[in-house]
């Protein structure tokens, strides 16, 4: 056997080698730099939405959410009390 077929086919084991880390690099890179993309992409559109549709604010003095509450135990009473005679 000729010596140089040997030798060759270390090289190309290692070019391939070589070859696959290269891929995965560009691969994790492509992900990384995606995934930067996003959270920018992500961030943007909350600071727009919250600059065009704020939250409303709670009025915790009003009158009607005395009563609401009121209401809300009640509905919560009444379930509870029509869960327990089955």
């Amino acid at each position: 056997m000729h010596p140089n077929y040997e030798n060759k086919g270390r090289f190309m084991e290692t070019n391939l080698v070589v070859e696959g880390f290269k891929f995965m690099g560009l691969g994790m890179a492509t992900v990384f730099v995606f995934l930067i993309i996003m959270i920018i992409a992500m961030n943007v559109m909350s600071i727009l939405i919250h600059k065009f549709f704020p939250e409303p604010q709670a009025n915790e003095s009003s009158a009607g959410s005395a009563g609401d509450k009121k209401n809300i135990i009640a509905a919560i009473t009444a379930a509870v009390k029509y869960h327990r005679q089955g």
